[in-house]
């Protein structure tokens, strides 16, 4: 039987790769997402404005690391065991009344401030009380070495050091950081205002009667959930017949107070496929469309405006593959943060794959356990654009770049989980 190209979008010029098309939308970008200082309770998941740099030090005084007995490491014996007098106990936050004398050991517990003078620290399990008229000895084996069990202050954070630069994504222990310095508040970036809309007559809400030939709205649901979990506020147009005036209209729109407008469905060249002519007709211009990426070829960037504008596939799939590699870091970008590659790890194919050259390829996979310590990759059966459950029951994604041509089982490739980017 005669097959045709397999890439349905090949004709009216070459594709752009990927990595050239985000590279040139990149370049003409900057972050447009103000500043506004929040609560701690509210800076999770938002990126830092500014650096963060540390007024005191962690730990503010040097402490015990251990509960114990803190001792002169010059009184100890070089011989053998050595027995002191308690005189007296020191507690967190509870610094010690007075002077400590040589010739004593101190009760201390964790994270107590330790005292001038005592340098080691004996751990409580590894000692011995005997109880005399006079009041408590302890019996400290011999071996330990000066410093033992003794933190230093600022041995964790420096007064004066940058402990968060700006542009991080602030997660919990980020938060945690900030608030063992003292601080409360934080500035970070106001959140990126973005437009969403799908297009399609075919397209309908979920939870809805559906007529035959009608499909729910998957996309657009998705998307959302991608765009709040990068800490964008999302306005929701809903879903837009296929007519280019409706659309053209609803970009005209979506430019006035938004920092960028994203979309789903009818890029392609079809004859229902108006997003790419609506775009020129409401005055805006296409940086780059029709990548060289599977799935999800017919993708725009561009902008309307001084407002960028990013137009995703109609096949479930490829608008998640797309949205995950070509829109997320553009996203970012807008919202101020720093740059936030995902990172791949090696895993090993356990399958063979024939794909087109000067196309980048995205493979659904699923891990197994390598007997050498390297993971196995196995391809989900169903590779089609439109199988969103493969997304659902994969791990991740192989990415085979454009030169590649043939993999082989047993061959070594970039992994990107979806942890990494979800």
């Amino acid at each position: 039987m005669a097959q045709l190209s397999d890439d349905c979008f090949a004709f009216g010029g070459k594709l752009t790769p990927v990595a050239e098309a985000v590279a040139e939308l990149d370049a003409r970008l900057v972050a447009v997402a103000g500043r506004e200082v929040v609560t701690l309770a509210e800076a999770a998941g938002r990126f830092l404005a500014e650096d963060l740099v540390a007024t005191r030090s962690v730990p503010p005084h040097d402490n015990s690391a251990v509960d114990g007995y803190a001792v002169y490491f010059d009184d100890l014996s070089p011989d053998g065991p050595t027995r002191l007098p308690v005189a007296g106990r020191i507690a967190a936050g509870h610094p010690l009344a007075g002077a400590a004398r040589r010739g004593n050991a101190l009760r201390v517990f964790t994270g107590a401030p330790m005292p001038d003078g005592p340098d080691t620290v004996f751990m409580q399990e590894d000692c011995t009380i005997e109880a005399t008229g006079g009041g408590d000895r302890v019996v400290l084996p011999g071996g330990i070495k000066r410093g033992a069990n003794y933190r230093f202050a600022g041995e964790d954070i420096t007064a004066g050091s940058t402990v968060l630069t700006a542009g991080r994504r602030l997660h919990p222990r980020d938060i945690g950081l900030a608030a063992s310095i003292g601080c409360d508040r934080l500035a970070v970036r106001k959140r990126l205002r973005v437009v969403l809309f799908s297009t399609g007559d075919e397209v309908h809400e979920p939870g809805g009667t559906i007529p035959d030939g009608g499909i729910y709205d998957a996309n657009r649901h998705a998307l959302a959930a991608q765009l709040r979990q990068l800490g964008c506020a999302v306005t929701d147009f809903g879903i837009l017949a296929d007519r280019q005036d409706a659309i053209r209209e609803a970009l005209r729109r979506a430019v006035d107070g938004h920092d960028l407008v994203v979309t789903s469905g009818g890029m392609s060249t079809g004859e229902e496929d108006h997003v790419k002519a609506a775009v020129e007709a409401a005055g805006g211009r296409l940086h780059a469309w029709r990548l060289a990426i599977k799935p999800g070829r017919p993708v725009a960037l561009g902008q309307i405006g001084q407002v960028p504008f990013i137009g995703l596939p109609g096949n479930p799939v490829a608008v998640l593959v797309t949205f995950l590699r070509v829109a997320r870091p553009l996203i970012l970008r807008l919202a101020g943060a720093a740059d936030d590659e995902p990172r791949h790890y090696p895993v090993r194919a356990d399958f063979d794959y024939r794909k087109k050259r000067d196309r980048r390829e995205f493979v659904r996979v699923s891990l197994t356990d390598g007997a050498d310590g390297i993971p196995l990759a196995a391809k989900f059966p169903r590779d089609g654009a439109g199988i969103l459950s493969s997304m659902v029951a994969a791990d991740g994604l192989l990415e085979l770049a454009e030169d590649i041509t043939q993999l082989e089982r047993g061959t070594v490739v970039p992994f990107l989980p979806f942890s990494e980017v979800e």
